[in-house]
């Protein structure tokens, strides 16, 4: 592992002669050499990889069996002066019963073998024909001899000190099963599982297959390595198409193209160091150990290079997303975005019908915060059968709000067919500072505050003259960076952006313009999030334009959400974000501006913590939420100097 917890891995699917060893492993030690000079910590090849999965009743042959157990020292030999570790599959003859087989491989010497536990014998498959299930012999048989030497074999761990990582196997079938092997050795403390598998082709199966690895990483928390036979397996009766996949808890980190007719690998990059973030925050998967810990043993790897000086921006295999919280797979988005405004609505619509209101006051300030929220009120009316009018909108124009920011406030409205109302507080906020003796013309943080809680005053006001509830329009960004005026905006009756992060905010209010809305909606919606984003709290420049950019004042916020996701997900070092931004936003900013807006983050995000305390009710809608009720519990005077000095 290298020093941000990041381990390189591999599933191959080499070339094959069904029934022949020699050539077979003349290909597997290629891709061997391959994934060494790529500094590979691991490669997984396919199931029964040295002989062909399809060899059929030559499984019976003795002379197939003494070739793959040549082919495994010639393996061996070949790999000797290499530290990347192979898992390698053959049959192998213990007392007098064969057994499917996964090989660990080491520097040229055998480390392990686990046998195949569940053997298929349905429709296609007919293993029990050939192989007896590992599962009793590996209760009894803790070593075999294998290569003239005795070997651990059974269930087993392999652990590396240097990396930092362990793992555990399973063979196909062992995944199709209600509870897969894996389920068992994550739970004594696998990080990684690796998978030799022969699954064959057919109409969906595919879709099938990925959702199980996918869904099999979720549930240990684990990283997984799924290696496929290929192309030339016997098609006697089925086609095998070496579909490789590796996973990390629930995502697919890379695949590979199946049917391909060459040798074939595949490479990502396994974030160990958030796995174990995951499980240690994860108290049920803590509680859920209920294996006897006698049944595994565990086998020390070692390796001969270290990846310390390896880890390079240009050399790292691994996709990092520019914007975590928004939906980048477009075949889903529909879906998402639907899912997300119905987990708002839900949780407005149960607030309404519990207090009894059956109104709503909102803060439309022609910004998008105020937009996503007046779009939820909207739905949730129309979902609860009230009408629109009891739909308050607030228009509160004041020192800084421009004609583009009001004019869409007010069309806006209008097209959403709801009570509209306007209340300056240009009026109210000169009567205050003449009350405090504050200079009207000293734009500090007092003039720009006064009128933030001038609207928040007139918002709650206004909902106990008419019965309605103060809907807030923050979001998640917002709340991190305490980029709110205590008591002002900070301030509602329930929030239904509060877990909603500024780059997700953006992109439901693009999609509703897009998918939901009539011409002339579209066309505000549309201009809305093409305005800057700005409290309006500062006179506007001489030509009327926006005068207080938010981003100039705090740094990008597709740059704030990257940062709060790995800080909040799973409480990554800030030397390891940055190199992970570096990745992401390389080609956009340089490390010295990813740095800076860093230090801003962390610096902001623990001394605003006191705003954070005492927010009111909102809904969590994502797996990041600042609540100080249920997600994020954190003192309001914690020292940020531990992290700042490492940026």
């Amino acid at each position: 592992m290298n020093r941000y917890g990041f381990v390189k891995v591999a599933a191959a699917t080499p070339i094959i002669k069904v029934a022949n060893p020699k050539f077979n492993a003349s290909k597997i030690i290629e891709l061997a050499i391959e994934a060494e000079e790529k500094r590979t910590a691991l490669v997984v090849f396919p199931e029964l990889s040295i002989t062909g999965y399809t060899c059929g009743d030559l499984f019976h042959q003795k002379t197939l069996l003494d070739a793959s157990l040549d082919a495994l020292c010639e393996i061996a030999s070949s790999t000797r002066s290499t530290s990347t570790a192979l898992l390698v599959g053959l049959p192998l003859l213990i007392d007098r019963k064969l057994y499917n087989c996964a090989v660990l491989m080491q520097s040229g010497e055998v480390l392990g073998v686990v046998p195949k536990m569940f053997l298929p014998s349905y429709k296609e498959f007919y293993e029990k024909r050939w192989y007896t299930s590992g599962i009793e012999i590996s209760k009894k048989k803790k070593s075999i001899a294998l290569l003239d030497k005795e070997v651990p074999f059974g269930h087993l761990l392999f652990h590396s000190s240097q990396f930092e990582f362990n793992l555990g196997l399973e063979i196909c079938e062992d995944l199709w099963v209600n509870t897969p092997p894996s389920s068992y050795l994550t739970l004594q403390g696998a990080d990684i599982i690796a998978n030799l598998s022969a699954s064959n082709e057919l109409v969906g199966k595919a879709d099938y297959r990925k959702s199980l690895v996918a869904n099999q990483s979720a549930r240990c928390m684990c990283g997984y390595i799924y290696a496929s036979a290929g192309v030339h397996e016997s098609t006697t009766d089925v086609v095998f198409s070496g579909d490789c996949l590796i996973a990390e808890n629930g995502r697919i980190l890379t695949k590979s193209k199946r049917f391909n007719r060459d040798n074939s690998i595949i490479y990502a990059e396994i974030d160990v160091e958030k796995l174990v973030s995951e499980r240690q925050v994860n108290k049920s998967y803590a509680d859920n150990i209920d294996l006897d810990e006698t049944l595994v043993q565990t086998i020390e790897l070692k390796y001969k290079h270290s990846y310390e000086v390896d880890l390079k921006l240009e050399n790292f295999d691994r996709f990092i997303e520019k914007n975590p919280f928004v939906p980048s797979n477009l075949a889903v988005v529909d879906e998402r975005c639907e899912e997300i405004f119905s987990i708002q609505v839900a949780g407005l619509a149960k607030r309404i019908e519990h207090t009894g209101m059956q109104k709503a006051v909102v803060g439309v300030s022609g910004g998008l915060d105020s937009t996503l929220a007046l779009l939820v009120i909207s739905k949730t009316f129309e979902l609860l059968g009230l009408p629109s009018e009891n739909i308050y909108g607030i228009t509160m124009p004041g020192f800084g709000t421009t004609d583009r920011t009001y004019n869409n406030a007010i069309e806006l409205m209008k097209a959403l067919n709801i009570s509209v109302q306007e209340v300056s507080i240009r009026d109210a906020s000169l009567q205050h500072f003449k009350d405090i003796g504050h200079d009207v013309n000293v734009h500090d943080i007092t003039y720009e505050n006064t009128q933030a809680r001038e609207r928040t005053q007139i918002l709650m006001d206004i909902s106990n003259k008419v019965g309605g509830l103060v809907v807030g329009t923050g979001d998640l960004s917002e709340l991190a960076l305490g980029w709110c005026t205590y008591n002002g905006d900070h301030m509602s009756m329930y929030g239904v952006n509060s877990s909603i992060p500024k780059t997700l905010v953006k992109f439901l209010v693009k999609w509703v313009a897009e998918n939901e809305c009539n011409n002339n909606t579209k066309a505000i919606l549309t201009d809305i999030l093409f305005t800057p984003v700005s409290p309006e709290l500062l006179p506007p420049k001489a030509d009327g334009s926006i005068q207080q950019v938010t981003e100039d004042n705090i740094g990008p916020y597709e740059l704030h959400d990257f940062f709060l996701y790995y800080v909040l997900r799973f409480g990554m070092i800030p030397k390891k974000i940055i190199f992970l931004a570096m990745k992401s936003y390389g080609d956009k900013y340089d490390e010295k501006t990813i740095r800076k807006w860093l230090r801003v983050f962390y610096r902001r995000f623990f001394t605003q913590q006191f705003k954070r305390s005492c927010m009111p009710d909102g809904v969590k809608v994502g797996s990041v939420s600042l609540s100080p009720r249920g997600d994020w519990r954190m003192p309001s005077d914690a020292d940020m100097t531990a992290w700042i000095s490492q940026i």
